[in-house]
């Protein structure tokens, strides 16, 4: 049961809405069904960080921090 964005193409409002197996849609504020459906902030992709650093450290003292990395 998917979460989709609408915006009602008559009076603006923004919302939210749960929908299961294909049940129409209506703006909550106005009651009309002439929605357009929003992308979702939650799908927008990123561009990917820099890999994390392997378990245990930063794998061979690269990051510059001694007191971190290299403890005797």
């Amino acid at each position: 049961m998917p979460i989709f964005e609408y915006q009602c193409d008559d009076c603006g409002t923004k919302f939210e809405k749960l929908v299961r197996n294909g049940a129409t849609v209506a703006c909550p504020q106005c009651g009309q069904d002439h929605l357009t459906q929003q992308l979702s902030t939650f799908a927008a992709r990123a561009e990917t960080a820099a890999p994390a650093p392997p378990m245990g450290g930063c794998g061979g003292g690269m990051c510059g921090n001694p007191d971190f990395c290299h403890r005797n």
